[in-house]
């Protein structure tokens, strides 16, 4: 199979829908084909358990190499860079992240737990050189003529991370090994006009604080302590029962302090006045801050000028410890227009109703979901 450099041109400029079908492993008739994206790197070596392969530089820092094998082997790519030499492992060698059931429930607006199947997730698994350790990288823009994934991990270039297109899903995919918690990144989505957006990601967990866009990979090792009162929940007929609730805005119920320092001053303010629950105003990310929350960008991620997500696990949990049940605000009716969020994600409208009449509410500003 031989990768023409309009090919290679097509992947590195992010305009290409399954680079997975180039590059990685490939075997044809018992000969194994690696091609590896390594820009800048003066030399490439393709290495095993007991083997390794030079490789030939094609263009625009793809190299290629082969191996008479029967199989496709475990591989780990070394690269020198003057002095340094760094050994990765490869995100093309991966298969898919995302199961056909997941695919076939996306594709049809069925899924029910998207933060299982989409946003950045943190995996690791065992291969015959050691435990590989990443993130998969998961994204619905069924109308992206291509997509990469930048970060601070390979300097917010994309060219190294071009994602492939998982069929008639819409769905984006992509696993790059040793990309870990707190890692910031976007999606650099070309439409198919050929212009260039960076997005943070729809199904984010976490958020760069504003003004700052970026998206950021979570991994949350909080520990609920809890069951008591998700007990005495299951068994109280809450129809019947007494409620008093007491509404918080939390950026300006305390100035300045995040989740976690608001805990316990909250839960005693709360008992002391004989509140049965407390009921939040929009936590999800919201850039505009004076918009109380009400203007959303990432509805799966918390309001980062408060804290990370396990911070506000942490606030909850104390809340119920003493018995506080907490209500949640959600915001289904409208986003904003920041080019970098939700608005014309691939380049269409994909979230909003494409009729501005239908789509567009006229005192806010902002679009209006298609539902």
């Amino acid at each position: 199979m031989t990768l023409h450099k309009d090919v290679i041109d097509a992947i590195l400029d992010g305009s290409h829908f399954d680079p997975h079908s180039f590059l990685g492993a490939h075997l044809e008739s018992g000969t194994v084909f690696f091609r590896v994206i390594q820009p800048f790197a003066l030399s490439v070596v393709v290495i095993g358990k007991d083997f390794r392969v030079p490789m030939e530089h094609l263009h625009r820092g793809v190299w290629e190499g082969k191996l008479q094998h029967p199989t496709i082997p475990d591989y780990r790519v070394e690269a020198r860079y003057g002095e340094e030499t760094i050994v990765r492992d490869d995100s093309f060698r991966h298969l898919p992240t995302v199961g056909e059931l997941d695919l076939h429930l996306i594709h049809e607006g069925r899924h029910e737990q998207l933060t299982n199947a989409l946003g950045a997730r943190v995996m690791s698994f065992q291969s015959d050189l050691g435990v590989v350790k990443g993130t998969a990288f998961t994204v619905w823009a069924p109308n992206a003529k291509g997509i990469q994934v930048v970060g601070d991990f390979n300097h917010w270039d994309g060219t190294s991370h071009p994602m492939r297109s998982l069929g008639a899903s819409g769905v984006w995919e992509i696993f790059i090994p040793n990309v870990v918690k707190g890692d910031t990144y976007k999606y650099r989505v070309t439409t198919a006009s050929g212009y260039q957006i960076d997005k943070a990601d729809p199904l984010a967990r976490h958020s760069e604080v504003p003004p700052s866009t970026a998206s950021i990979v979570w991994e949350s090792s909080y520990q609920w302590n809890d069951d008591n009162w998700l007990d005495e929940r299951s068994a109280t007929d809450w129809k019947s029962a007494p409620i008093s609730v007491y509404e918080v805005h939390f950026g300006s119920w305390r100035q300045g302090v995040s989740f976690s320092q608001a805990a316990i001053e909250l839960r005693d303010y709360v008992l002391l006045h004989g509140f049965t629950h407390v009921e939040f105003l929009p936590l999800a990310q919201h850039p505009y801050a004076p918009s109380w929350g009400y203007q959303v960008t990432g509805y799966f991620a918390v309001a980062s000028r408060y804290g990370n997500p396990d911070e506000l696990k942490y606030l909850i949990d104390v809340l119920h410890q003493a018995g506080i049940g907490v209500i949640m605000d959600w915001v289904p009716a409208h986003f904003p227009k920041d080019a970098w969020a939700l608005a014309r994600f691939d380049g269409t409208p994909l979230y909003e109703h494409p009729n501005p009449q239908l789509g567009e509410p006229p005192d806010w500003g902002t679009y209006i979901f298609n539902f």
